[in-house]
């Protein structure tokens, strides 16, 4: 009886602490469920947190790529074109594409990727321009005594196949000045400015200058304004020709090839230069620069076109002795290459110019009147204005 009692009290001893035991392990099971399922939870909200900048993320990555293809095949196309242009069937193309991209600043060397040596020096001499040593006869010019014309200036616009232009036609020869941002600094004025800053009503770029950067505060060769000698340093530039107006205010060019700053500073004083800038007829190549376009009534001889086809500026004068003054666009502008010499020549002779000389060109080509622009640089990020410059022919 005894061992019963004995063996029913440790049974239930045992049963007690099973319980106990049971309940502690369900206490615990509970606990790393609870804290099981608060790790799930703070993962799934710090997965939620990186969320939008995953999708930030991805979304660049996808932009990026599908930025990068495009590109590429813009390239690739370009490429392929430029082949075809070069290679093609069309001469004329290759002779235009290859004079084009020679008179540019910086974009020379991609023509000798294309084309061989032998090649280039064959276009080239295709489309040269023949020398042309005349001097102006100033005989020619007869400027009428009286000039006060109902419509002093004339703004008169021109297309031609691979350009668009606009003239400005001054009748009185006296007007046509020349603006500078002397005493020279690190930075050239805006077309705009130069006029402006000068009193004038018109404008358009003007000589050789320095143009890296877009600084444009150095001019080059020869600057002179109202008979004084602004800028005077020919050295280490060849084919220098001086473009501007004597105290007659006939239109003078007249080569500098050769000369000192000393002698260059009497030729000013003997020919009684009032306003003048410089540009280049580059002897190394004749394809890059040119001058001469008319002279005594005679047009410029070349072969072919002459040259590529840019943007360019030209001043020219009639027999009466009004100022011709041409801007054209190219580069792609408004979908034009630009204008060749012989475009130059053709529309000079059209309006009856005696005398004719190409300034300046490419993305300095601009031209302001009466407040406004009427040809901007061709340049993208300058296609509202134009480059900053050292000088300008103005319309007082």
């Amino acid at each position: 009886m005894n061992g019963i009692i004995e063996n029913g009290t440790k049974s239930n001893a045992n049963k007690a602490q099973y319980e106990e035991t049971k309940i502690y392990r369900d206490f615990h099971t509970q606990i790393k469920k609870a804290e099981q399922e608060q790790k799930v939870k703070m993962n799934t909200n710090h997965k939620k947190k990186k969320s939008p900048i995953k999708k930030a993320l991805l979304f660049f990555g996808k932009t990026l790529v599908v930025i990068s293809t495009t590109v590429l095949a813009i390239f690739i196309a370009l490429v392929l074109m430029i082949l075809l242009i070069c290679h093609g069937p069309s001469n004329k193309a290759t002779e235009l594409f290859t004079t084009t991209f020679l008179e540019t600043g910086q974009m020379k060397f991609i023509v000798s990727i294309f084309l061989s040596e032998d090649r280039i020096k064959e276009i080239v001499a295709n489309n040269s321009m023949s020398e042309m040593t005349a001097e102006v006869n100033t005989d020619l010019i007869k400027i009428a005594d009286d000039n006060t014309e109902s419509e002093d200036i004339e703004l008169v616009q021109i297309s031609g196949n691979t350009f668009h232009a606009k003239m400005l036609i001054i009748k009185d020869p006296s007007r046509v000045k020349v603006a500078t941002t002397y005493p020279w600094g690190e930075y050239g004025q805006e077309l705009d400015k130069l006029v402006i800053n000068s009193g004038a009503q018109a404008g358009v770029n003007g000589g050789l200058y320095v143009s890296d950067s877009n600084k444009g505060g150095k001019p080059l060769g020869l600057v002179v304004c109202n008979g004084e000698i602004q800028y005077n340093n020919p050295s280490g530039y060849a084919g220098l020709h001086l473009i501007g107006f004597d105290e007659s205010n006939i239109l003078r060019i007249i080569s500098l090839e050769g000369m000192n700053a000393s002698q260059i500073e009497k030729l000013v004083k003997d020919e009684k230069i009032r306003d003048a800038v410089v540009f280049q007829e580059e002897s190394s190549d004749k394809n890059n620069h040119f001058v001469k376009l008319v002279v005594n009534g005679e047009p410029r001889q070349m072969n072919g076109s002459g040259s590529g086809a840019n943007p360019r500026t030209v001043i020219g004068q009639r027999e009466d002795g009004a100022v011709l003054l041409l801007v054209t666009d190219g580069r792609g502008a408004s979908g034009h290459l630009g204008a060749t010499a012989s475009d130059l020549i053709d529309v000079m002779m059209e309006y009856g110019a005696i005398n004719a000389a190409n300034l300046d060109g490419g993305s300095s080509s601009s031209m302001y009147y009466n407040n406004q622009y009427e040809m901007t640089s061709v340049t993208l990020y300058y296609s509202n204005s134009s480059w900053k410059l050292p000088t300008a022919f103005v319309v007082k």
